[in-house]
């Protein structure tokens, strides 16, 4: 084999290979970007309530625990009645391994069916934020405290208000 012929035959073969790994290639999926995150589904299941109570000339707060437990400072006094008391829960769906923090409000007011208003601070949260989404549906519950003034700042009746909460996937 002479020089011209070595020189075809290594041509013709680098462009078998450079032809094959072209083919190679040609069939491997071509993406410019990842897909985008599906967002988290959150859906309310049980609302904060702080129950029945009654509060002398000092006031005080009560405060309800991520677990379902009520306390209370001042001279307040905490009844049952059969009025129920129970931190928010919300269910959450997503992706598994999601990094979720939580953004709450710093303070919320709640108005009075007879005058008055309550402030209400969002308390913590089980589990804490930041946290990761596991493969199955998780609840989230989330406690507060509110603060209660002397009788003629916040006359018995039914408090209600509304917070938000901000969930940010990372």
């Amino acid at each position: 084999m002479n020089k011209s012929q070595y020189i075809t035959f290594r041509k013709g073969r680098l462009l078998i290979i450079i032809t094959g790994l072209f083919s190679v290639l040609m069939a491997l999926p071509a993406m410019g970007q990842e897909p985008p995150p599906r967002p988290l589904t959150v859906t309310l299941q049980q609302d904060l309530s702080f129950g029945a109570f009654y509060h002398g000339a000092a006031g005080g707060t009560v405060a309800i625990s991520p677990a379902g437990s009520r306390t209370f400072t001042g001279d307040i006094v905490l009844l049952t009645m059969g009025y129920t008391f129970s931190p928010a829960v919300y269910r959450l769906t997503g992706p598994p391994g999601t990094v979720v923090s939580l953004l709450k409000d710093t303070g919320v007011t709640l108005s009075g069916s007879n005058g008055g208003s309550l402030n209400l601070q969002i308390g913590d949260t089980t589990p804490l934020s930041p946290f990761v989404t596991p493969a199955g549906p998780l609840l989230l519950n989330v406690g507060g405290i509110i603060t209660i003034g002397n009788s003629a700042d916040n006359p018995p009746g039914n408090y209600s208000g509304t917070f938000d909460i901000t969930f940010v996937q990372e």
